[in-house]
């Protein structure tokens, strides 16, 4: 998605190597009307996969992933980090190393709302090594549903997250590529993120 990188080179800032802030237009101040075009882009790629579902994980990918939900008419589900009092009952949990925060979580999902009928969507803001799509990608197993894809808005391809999923059969579709980045610049990159 051109207007990703776009985006990303006119708003975001290189705080180093392996990290970019976006904050200003994605996961703290959200850009509404670009959050409109992602939703559009997800909706396309993605047109033609029967999905029910679409899950992240709380906190950044849910606005993308609301956006995407409204578009595409379906429910929006999000792993909550650790079990808190208002999640009841049965529910599926998984342990996520949180690249950003340098911790461990837990990633919850009540079973009331992941069910071995649906076909999920994963939708996040990043993707870098991979460990909460990983994370996402085993809570629908533990489901029993079936897996359609990912849809991630930015990818460090550098920090091989999304090579190994693809190498697993995992389609991820990437809205902006990075190959590197540093003071000097952003290095985008195209991906074949069919499986």
């Amino acid at each position: 998605m051109r207007a990703m990188e776009e985006k990303i080179c006119a708003e975001g800032t290189v705080i180093s190597k392996d990290i970019l802030k976006v904050g200003n237009f994605l996961n703290q101040q959200i850009d509404t009307v670009f959050l409109a075009e992602i939703a559009d882009e997800i909706a396309r790629l993605f047109e033609n996969e029967n999905i029910t579902k679409i899950m992240t994980i709380e906190s950044s990918g849910i606005a993308i992933a609301a956006a995407a939900g409204m578009k595409m008419v379906i429910p929006v589900i999000f792993a909550k980090k650790n079990k808190s009092s208002n999640v009841d009952g049965a529910t599926y949990q998984v342990t996520i190393h949180s690249f950003t925060h340098g911790n461990d979580y837990q990633a919850v999902v009540s079973r009331d709302y992941l069910k071995p009928e649906d076909k999920v969507l994963l939708i996040d803001d990043f993707l870098a090594s991979g460990n909460a799509l990983e994370g996402l990608v085993q809570l629908v197993e533990m489901a029993g549903a079936t897996l359609a894809g990912a849809a991630v808005a930015i990818e460090k391809k550098f920090q091989g997250g999304g090579d190994e999923l693809r190498a697993r059969g995992i389609r991820i579709e990437s809205l902006a590529c990075i190959e590197s980045m540093d003071e000097d610049g952003i290095v985008f990159t195209t991906v074949n993120n069919g499986v």
